[in-house]
Order: C-alpha cells, then structure tokens, then sequence
C-alpha cells in the first residue's frame, strides 16, 4: 500500500463514494488465486443462481438487490476466500429473500455451502419473529458467534456484508442509521478486531463514527488531510534516510507508508484525552523484509541513526497480540523536528495484520485443502479461539443476553494477557485475578485453586493481574472450593457463573441433609404419636415396595418428599397398612417426677401430665394451639393450623400457655423467599445479630429459572410478638420479598 492510495481511501470517505462492481470485477480477483475451472464454474453458478431469484427486488438504494451480493463476494475475494465461500457470499440472502431452500443449495452447490448459507439465514430470520428490541439484538448477536464457532467463514461473509450495508447507509431512515452504526461498533467491528481483520474493522468504524458523530467525523477528517499535506514531504525525507541505511546493509525491504484510521484517532482524542498534535502514529512508515531476524536487524540499524523516543517501543514479535498480529513498533525523531512511528514486519506478519484469519484462511489450492483441519488450526493460532468455542458450545441453550455480554466481556474486552509457566497466552479483562485465570484454564482448577505464584512469588487469590505476569495456579485435593466471598473478587462472567454453581451444589446437598432430618423427624413424630416403635417404623419404611411406590431411591429421598409435603405421613400410613391400637378411651398420662415448672403450656391446670411442643410446626408463646393425645406418650403440643392434626379432631384437646409463662426461647423455622444478589444470606444474619436473635441453622437455594432464592433458618424468640418485630426488621432488607413459618 503505498502513500498516495492511501490518500485516496481517505478523499473517498470524505466524499462517501464507493466503486460499483460486476461480476467480471469477482471473476478476475478471483481466477487470480483459484485456477480449477470446476471451483470457477461453480461460483459463476453461484451468481447466476442469485442473479435469476432475485430478479425484480430492489434495495432501498434504488439498486437492483444482486448489486449487494456482488459487492459482498468482492470483499470477500479480496481476502483470497476459496470457492465455498465466495458461492455462499452470493447466496447468503436467496434462502431468506426467495422459494429457495437450503435443500436446494445443498443439491446445486454442496452441503458445506449449504451449512454456512443456513447459519447466515438463521441469523436474518430473527429479524422476523422478534420480540423486542433487546431480546431480538441479543439472540440476533448469539447466532452471530455460534455461526462463528462452528466455522469462521460465517463471520466473514457476515462482516463483508456488514461493511457493504454501512457503505450504502444513507438509504435508511436516520434512526435506522444510528442503530445500525451503534451495533457495528459494539458487536461487529469488535469481532474483526479480534480476527484481526483490520481492513474491515477500521472502516467499520469510520463509517459508524460518521453516522454517530458526524462533526466529530468531519474535524478530524479536516485534521488528518491538513497533516498529511503538511507532513508529507517530511516523511518521504525520512523514507529516503531509512532506505539509504538499510541498502548499505544489504537487507532486502520494502518501505510503505500507513495513514492512522479516523476512528481511532477519535479514541486517543476524545477517550484518552490528546490533542492532535500529541498524537505521533497519525502518519507511520512500515517497513517490510523477509525474516524475523531481518526485522531486529532493522530495529537496531534504525535505532542507531535516529533517536528513539523512551518507552514508545513494541515489541508484538515476541509477544503476538490474541488476534495474531506481529510486528515491531518505535518512535523516532527524524531530525527536523518531526516524530514518526515506524513499523518493522515480514511479508507474512504485513498480510496477517492487514488481514488477520483470513489471511491465514486463504484458499490453498492443491494443497489437500479441508475446511474442517482449517478452522482446527485456527483455533491453536487464535488461543482465545478455543475459550470462545468452548463458551459458545457450553452456553447455547442459556439466555441471550446473558450469553452475549458473558462473551463480549470475556473475551471481546479482555485486554490483559497472562502467561501460564508452560508460554501459554491468556487473555482477560482488565482487574482479573489468578481465580479468573484459573476457571479459564479448567473449572476443576479453579475450584480447588488455594494460591497462586506470579512472577516466581506467592501472592493472594485477589491479587490483580497485569500484562507479562506468569501466574502459576497453586490447587489442593482437599480444597474446600468457593466461598460467596470469591464472587466480589472475580472479573470474568465465566468465573462468576462457575462459582455460583459450586454454591448451588453445595447448598442444595447442605438443604437436602437439612430436609431429609426434618422430614425424617416429622414421619417418626406422627408414628410415634399413634403408638409405634421407631426401628419397627423405619424397617417398614425402608422396603422396595414402599421406595418403588414413591418413586425413591433410599429412604433418605422420602424423608424429603415428606419435607417438602409431596408425600403426608398418614398417606404413608395407609400404604403400609400401619393400625394404630384400640384407643376407645384416652387419657391423659403423668409423668413421674417431672417438674412442671419447665413446662410452658398447661391441659386444664393439671399438674404432672408429659407434655411435648410439636417439632414439626414449632408453636411458641402467643400462637394459638392444641393438644394431640397418643397413649402412653402423653400429649402433643401443636399449632391450630398444623396439617399434620388438622384432620385428627377426635384426639384433639385443648391446651394453652401458662399464664405465668417464664421467659425462655423456642425455635421456629422460617422461609424467605428473595431476588438473587450478593451477600444476601450475610444481611440476614446481620439483621437477626442486631436483634439479638440467635439463628442455629441456615442454607439458600438458588433458583436459576427465575434468579430468586430461597433461604430457611431455624431461630428462636421468646414469643410470637417478638417473631413478628423480627419478621417486619427483616423485610426491611432489599431483595427480601416475603418471610413464612414452615411445618414438617
């Protein structure tokens, strides 16, 4: 490229003209580089084939609508893409626009065209049946980068026909405009960044800048032709005094001069806060040679005729970037007063920076070319390829857009790059930790991670990580594995998710142990209270016949059947054909040598009587109750509303509590149902600590389908008075959407 095209590129901006292409102008790029006339017969097909079904539909341009498809497979022909790829950039649109069906394409083009056809067709039917907006974008976005996952050639086409709709945007109604703009910079021209396609991504973002900010656009425009006309003559002097050094040495070079993209002069102005004149990359020289080698060779030959500027330089040879790109970056001073930064790189890095995948996706005819081995190579050279799949392919079924701003702030953000003690790269957003790193590598590592070295010292989990760090990942089989904590500390989406799905597990089997013993002792209260020994009980209970019946594995998921009150006890009874004995005549048992004293309900102010609070509704002071009578057991202190006697009114008496009822404390299990958020269950206990409730258990459960939790705890009062105080405190908490007593 040299400096006079590039002065071109930037008048036609100004000017907002684009070339129109034929067919003749794709044929002959491409027969530049596929020579086998049946992959030449076959895109002719191509065109033909869309040429004939959109015959009749027109843009909104005026345009006949297979102008776009030729202009589409142009950019893509530009980026040497093979045969496949160029017939489906010709027939991206016929299966959405016209009869045609992906069966069709499949029979007359091929089934590998036929897939990356349908993935860009899934993509433009949502625009048909969206819901609203954000649902349509994020969805619209998702199919995006799985089409991506499962082959690269899907995100080519669809950038190249994202590049020829921002061309001819001045079609579409202003508001379309700003949408469409809006969504290229945040969705598409970051993709072409990490492909490292940089020919597209910066004229997405040119073009997007100037629907979005157009006088922004135009004053930078008016800087940057000002400084070239002004600064020309001093860079083509610094061209020559390169040239003249690098020919004494005998290395073969080609020296090029590259413009800065309006874009992102517009970033370093209005993000990073720089005057134009601060900003020294807007005119650079690159120079081009052969080898690795040959380019320090360069660097050190420049370096000793000019001045270097301090901490300007760059050396992405050694450290690619995650898009690929390779080259040496310095600033000099040129003697004149001047400053400019110069590029060193071979042909193959040039192509791979101008390019990026597609360059490295280019079609290799002859060359036993399989699409399939391709895009596996491109994951080993992309390595936040890898992750990205992974993520795609882990997070399909999950919701739109959650999966869309995972994805973009994992890895289309991440801007720190980490290396493992093997030379592995990682990239991640900027604040993440060894425990980001460490889910990022495997989600075992990272829930058992207990430390991390970086650069040879032992350092906290919390500890940030820079660019250049080596982070060794310390983990322990007997780990106890995340905490709530770690959520506060961690960056990447996919470390938070992980984490919450440990806390999940681990809260699901602390809540299923918790169940299990509750519903356990609720089943034994009610056989006790009719009469029946415990070990009898649970060999009865503990059959095949009565699991199979409820459909259980031990007796353990029973008990949370009975918890969860799926399964009543006297249904269990009546299955096993459980009799209680002949209680024609109740009456009341005493109890020797019990002191009444501790006792705070009292049957019709008799003394000595056994008495028992029902563990399955927990009544305390102020509730209103009633007596279960089991002989020879006593009786059975119960909440009025307790299912467990409501339907059991010939053993019922009545009871109540001791007018001079000592001060004491007694349980009461509670539920709390809640939106999702971060400490949560630490707020709780906060809230009951300062009012002096003491709370014995607590567990949460996190309900992913609708993002609430559940919390229970077990904590005691004095009354019911009290119970209801620390009820009001507690919906007082943000989140908290109600709180209920629970029976067993």
């Amino acid at each position: 490229m040299n400096e006079n095209n590039e002065n071109t590129i930037v008048v036609l901006k100004q000017n907002g003209g684009y070339p129109m292409h034929t067919f003749e102008d794709v044929r002959e790029l491409t027969c530049a580089y596929i020579h086998d006339e049946k992959d030449r017969s076959m895109i002719r097909k191509a065109f033909n084939f869309a040429n004939l079904h959109h015959a009749g539909i027109f843009r909104k341009s005026g345009e006949p609508y297979v102008q776009h498809l030729i202009e589409v497979a142009y950019i893509c022909a530009t980026l040497q893409s093979g045969p496949v790829t160029i017939c489906a950039a010709f027939l991206h649109d016929v299966v959405e626009d016209t009869e045609v069906t992906i069966e069709d394409i499949n029979r007359e083009f091929g089934e590998e065209t036929g897939r990356i056809v349908d993935s860009l067709t899934k993509i433009q039917r949502l625009k048909l049946s969206r819901r609203t907006e954000a649902d349509f974008e994020a969805e619209d976005h998702r199919k995006i980068f799985l089409g991506m996952a499962n082959d690269v050639r899907v995100i080519i086409i669809k950038l190249a026909d994202r590049l020829h709709n921002m061309r001819t945007i001045e079609a579409l109604k202003p508001e379309r405009q700003h949408a469409l703009a809006k969504e290229t910079l945040e969705v598409f021209a970051p993709i072409a960044h990490r492909l490292g396609i940089y020919r597209i991504e910066s004229e997405l973002e040119d073009l997007s800048l100037k629907v979005q900010e157009p006088e922004i656009y135009r004053d930078i425009l008016d800087k940057l032709n000002n400084s070239i006309a002004n600064r020309t003559k001093a860079l083509n002097v610094l061209k020559k005094k390169i040239a003249d050094v690098l020919i004494q040495s005998g290395i073969k070079f080609e020296i090029e001069s590259r413009i800065k993209s309006i874009y992102s002069i517009y970033k370093k102005m209005y993000f990073k806060h720089h005057q134009f004149d601060e900003i020294y990359d807007v005119l650079a020289l690159r120079v081009i040679c052969s080898t690795e080698i040959n380019c320090y060779e360069i660097l050190g030959l420049i370096h000793a005729n000019f001045k270097p500027l301090p901490g300007r330089f760059k050396d992405y040879i050694a450290m690619p970037k995650p898009n690929m790109y390779q080259s040496l970056h310095t600033t000099i001073m040129a003697g004149d007063g001047n400053i400019f930064e110069v590029q060193i790189r071979t042909q193959d890095m040039d192509e791979v920076a101008e390019s990026g995948v597609a360059a490295h996706w280019r079609y290799k005819e002859g060359n036993n070319y399989n699409a399939k081995q391709e895009q596996k190579e491109i994951e080993e050279k992309l390595h936040w390829f890898r992750d990205f799949v992974s993520m795609s392919q882990e997070n399909e079924g999950s919701d739109a857009k959650e999966y869309v701003d995972n994805l973009t702030k994992d890895i289309f953000e991440a801007n720190v790059y980490v290396f493992t003690p093997k030379g592995k790269v990682i990239d991640l957003p900027s604040g993440s930790t060894p425990i980001d790193l460490a889910y990022r590598i495997h989600t075992k590592i990272g829930d058992s991670i207990v430390g991390a070295v970086v650069n040879g010292n032992l350092v906290p989990i919390a500890y940030k990580l820079k660019t250049g760090d080596v982070c060794e990942i310390k983990t322990a089989n007997n780990s106890s594995g995340p905490n709530e904590s770690w959520l506060n500390i961690v960056k990447t989406s996919n470390a938070r998710n992980n984490i919450k799905k440990f806390l999940i597990k681990k809260n699901a089997q602390f809540m299923s142990d918790d169940r299990g013993q509750k519903g356990k002792q609720s089943l034994l209260d009610f056989f006790k209270d009719r009469g029946a020994e415990e070990k009898d009980i649970i060999d009865q209970l503990s059959t095949n016949n009565v699991l199979n019946n409820y459909h259980c594995k031990s007796i353990d998921d029973l008990y949370i059947l009975v918890y969860n009150k799926t399964v009543q006890p006297s249904a269990v009874a009546d299955y096993i054909g459980f009799k209680r004995k002949d209680q024609t005549t109740l009456k009341l048992v005493k109890k020797q040598n019990l002191d009444d004293d501790n006792c705070p309900v009292t049957v019709n102010n008799q003394t000595g009587l056994k008495i028992t609070l029902g563990n399955c509704c927990t009544p305390i002071p102020g509730d209103e109750i009633v007596g279960y009578v089991t002989k020879g057991l006593g009786v059975t202190v119960h909440r009025t509303d307790c299912p467990n006697v409501i339907n059991q009114q010939k053993r019922l008496i009545p009871v109540s509590w001791k007018d001079d009822l000592k001060k004491g404390s007694y349980p009461v299990d509670i539920l709390i149902e809640c939106s999702d958020r971060d400490n949560l269950v630490a707020d709780i206990l906060s809230i009951l600590n300062s009012v002096k409730v003491k709370c014995s258990e607590i567990g949460a459960r996190f309900h992913p389908e609708n993002l609430s939790t559940t919390v229970s705890a077990q904590i005691f009062v004095e009354s019911r008075s009290q119970l209801d105080d620390v009820f009001s405190t507690l919906k007082n908490i943000s989140s908290i959407n109600s709180i209920r007593r629970t029976c067993h």
